[in-house]
């Protein structure tokens, strides 16, 4: 898996340097209170979004400890996106230092990057975030108060994180916008979802089902940087035994996954040689396992994770079908920037999603840049483009010009 960590460093510099939406006006110190590990929020109600838990985190990475007033660790209801379940699912909350503009803090919703699929791959577990500290604290520094999700699964040992299922991930960014704004109350109904890869895929999944999630929160739009979107084409890959290392690993993560979701899954039709023998090594994210990982996955062979079979092929197709995006028109804006060298999701795989969504109707900004891959993509705009978002100017649409550059004459449209 990705982790994406050196691509959304590359926020920083435009958010430093974006005039911001509520700006950083008095920095004063972090208070005792945020220093101490004390419990702290609105713990009434029920549903999604709901405050089960939250306490101040001492000991987080300095650099987010120099520009907010408030770190806390969270545990809020979410939505499973495969029962109808209301998980308990952990993550973190970070406030600028200053006062509020009149109409509260603005927020993001962080999709972190694929950070593995197991309790200890939380980012809340890291006073790093696990490699997303940079970003969050650029985000915060301009003026925003940001909620980052662990996803359901990750942080908490009893239930099992479903990766690559979109809808799950969406639900899990949006019920921790509900979860961040009874912990900060002076923080504004409107936000934006930012992330990258898997985080990209939660931000687009969330654009999606915000509409009928209820509530009165007020999506103005999201940015998906090289999201995991059409993900069906790891069926045909696998079977034809071009998998790449990156898609090799995202595979084994997913079949897992699956395993966890239904007992009764069998693994065998999809996995021999040294992933069937390194099977829980390869689910590994921390300690030496994780180590041991990295080199188990250059042993990995075209055939170990080739379906043995065209049923085989058909089931997973049907399971990856259940997830891909996109599943329905989304509420708000987006801009999505992705590689064209992009080791995990190739760049026609996302055109396939990108076209799908203009057909709906979707209102996005496409920048494809071809000579990059996933963590060297370039990402100047995307600061000014949520600007514009809370500012509410128009925001640009290119699927006109997209779907004419796509859609071959005898197609139908």
């Amino acid at each position: 898996m990705i982790r994406f960590s050196a691509l959304m460093r590359l926020i920083l510099l435009a958010a430093l340097t974006a005039s911001g939406c509520g700006g950083v006006e008095h920095p004063g110190e972090q208070s005792s209170a945020a220093r101490s590990g004390t419990k702290l929020g609105d713990f009434t109600g029920s549903g999604p979004g709901t405050l089960i838990d939250a306490y101040t985190w001492p000991d987080i990475d300095g650099r987010l400890r120099d520009v907010t007033s408030l770190a806390a660790r969270i545990t809020y209801t979410s939505t499973s996106g495969i029962n109808e379940s209301y998980p308990k699912v952990t993550g973190s909350v970070f406030v600028p230092k200053g006062n509020p503009p009149e109409a509260g803090w603005p927020l993001i919703a962080f999709g972190h990057p694929p950070t593995g699929i197991r309790p200890e791959c939380a980012p809340s577990s890291s006073p790093t975030l696990l490699d997303s500290v940079t970003t969050v604290a650029a985000l915060v520094s301009a003026g925003f108060v940001v909620t980052v999700s662990d996803y359901q699964g990750l942080g908490r040992s009893e239930i099992y994180h479903p990766y690559l299922d979109s809808t799950t991930v969406g639900y899990d960014l949006i019920d921790s916008v509900r979860a961040a704004r009874r912990l900060v109350p002076n923080t504004s109904d409107r936000w934006v979802a930012l992330g990258a890869s898997q985080g990209g895929q939660a931000a687009w999944a969330a654009n999606e089902m915000v509409e009928n999630a209820g509530g009165t929160l007020h999506l103005l739009g999201t940015v998906s940087v090289a999201p995991i979107a059409d993900v069906n084409g790891f069926a045909d890959a696998a079977a034809a035994g071009a998998l790449t290392k990156d898609q090799q690993l995202a595979l084994q993560a997913y079949l897992a996954s699956l395993k966890a979701e239904y007992s009764d899954f069998d693994l065998d039709p999809f996995r021999r040689g040294i992933v069937q023998e390194k099977w829980d090594v390869l689910s590994a994210c921390a300690g030496p396992a994780a180590e041991e990982r990295l080199k188990v996955a250059d042993q990995i062979t075209a055939d170990d994770l080739r379906p043995s079979n065209p049923e085989a092929v058909d089931t997973l197709r049907g399971f990856l079908e259940k997830t891909t995006l996109p599943q329905g028109p989304t509420t708000a804006p987006m801009l999505v920037i992705y590689g064209g060298q992009d080791p995990l999701m190739p760049a026609e795989w996302t055109d396939r999603a990108l076209l799908r969504a203009c057909k709906m109707g979707d209102v996005i900004q496409i920048q494809l840049q071809p000579e990059r891959r996933g963590p060297d993509i370039d990402l100047p705009a995307v600061m000014g483009w949520i600007n514009a978002r809370f500012n509410g100017d128009p925001a640009p649409n290119d699927c006109a010009a997209f779907m004419a550059a796509h859609v071959s004459p005898g197609d139908g449209g």
